[in-house]
């Protein structure tokens, strides 16, 4: 006991700092662990990112060739069919070859009117051709990066890779179904009345221009460029949205998961963004087609220049076969290439909103 009394204030301060320190260790012990898990957590949520990130790449590429090899081919044989049915230059042609083997059959007021009505045909059609294969690939594009958000992130949310895609809304295989045969549209419905503004614009501008007047490479770029864009502005400024699909009279309230897709197809194509890339990719297209007239007509005679005459034959001659099999994706590939318009679409995809 006189051991205790002498010696407890000693004992209770070595087991207050020994209790002291005890509890100190399981603090940075616990908060170690706490540590540990963060890290852990943070490791496995860049994992999850990093795999998020590549199922997209892998995906945006799987729809990308999915588009070139089944969309794609089905659309433009469609459009080069319907283009042909609307608009058939042979029989122009062929009476003006009958008129010119046999001078007495045409009199001098019918090959004008002849070749005045084919002179604004031709560049009708070559126009038209140019404008809808260009504009109905990017519209595809489109189409095919919105679906192919929204399906990534059903499976990306079936899988749980990220709790940020719960509130995503699954499509409909009819939906989906529904939204890719809206492609056709153009075809079916869209295309007289985009020949017929097509031809207006053309009219317009060629307004004046003699079968004896010279055309070199710079003066078709420039009456072509311009049927384009006063066909782009004819009736108000986002009127040829109607050519590609119908109008928006879809409720909100009550609007489908095909509405919507729509919907989000339309605001794409009505953004000051893809006006920009329409504006390039025509620009490319137009300058690789003046390329094979020029070919078509003698390098170096485009260059110098030859009669109207001479290049409205070889006009309806390209133009018929700019959307058939063996060219179109020579022209399409030329938009692909375009660095703006990849940009465009990489962006489209990894931003559409759902």
């Amino acid at each position: 006991m006189e051991f205790w009394r002498r010696h407890k204030r000693k004992v209770y301060i070595t087991l207050g700092v020994c209790g002291s320190g005890y509890l100190l260790f399981k603090s940075y012990d616990a908060w170690r662990s706490r540590i540990g898990d963060l890290k852990k957590q943070l490791a496995d949520d860049k994992e999850e990112g990093e795999l998020l990130k590549a199922q997209v790449r892998t995906h945006f590429e799987n729809i990308q060739r999915t588009m070139d090899s089944i969309i794609l081919p089905k659309v433009m044989d469609t459009l080069d069919k319907r283009l042909a049915e609307n608009l058939d230059l042979t029989l122009l042609l062929d009476r003006l070859m009958q008129g010119k083997g046999q001078p007495n059959t045409l009199t001098a007021n019918e090959k004008h009117e002849l070749w005045d009505r084919l002179k604004c045909l031709s560049f009708t059609k070559l126009v038209s051709s140019l404008w809808s294969m260009t504009m109905l690939s990017l519209y595809l594009r489109v189409q095919v990066n919105i679906l192919g958000r929204h399906l990534f992130i059903n499976t990306a949310r079936g899988l749980g890779l990220s709790q940020l895609l719960d509130e995503a809304e699954l499509i409909d295989k009819n939906d989906e179904e529904q939204f890719m045969d809206s492609a056709y549209y153009l075809s079916n419905y869209g295309l007289p009345a985009l020949l017929a503004n097509a031809e207006a614009a053309t009219s317009e501008v060629l307004k004046g221009k003699q079968l004896k007047d010279y055309f070199n490479v710079s003066t078709l770029h420039d009456a072509i460029i311009q049927i384009m864009d006063t066909l782009m502005i004819m009736r108000s400024p986002h009127y040829w949205v109607g050519y590609l699909m119908p109008e928006d009279y879809s409720d909100r309230s009550r609007a489908t998961k095909f509405d919507l897709l729509m919907g989000e197809a339309r605001a794409v194509l009505l953004s000051a963004e893809f006006a920009n890339i329409v504006d390039i990719s025509l620009g490319a297209v137009v300058k690789r087609v003046l390329k094979d007239l020029s070919i078509s007509c003698g390098e170096n005679n485009l260059m110098s220049g030859i009669p109207l005459a001479r290049v409205i034959p070889r006009i309806a001659h390209i133009s018929d076969s700019l959307i058939g099999e063996d060219n179109r994706f020579s022209y399409i590939r030329i938009t692909r290439s375009i660095p703006e318009v990849e940009q465009f679409f990489t962006l489209l995809y990894s931003s559409t909103p759902v």
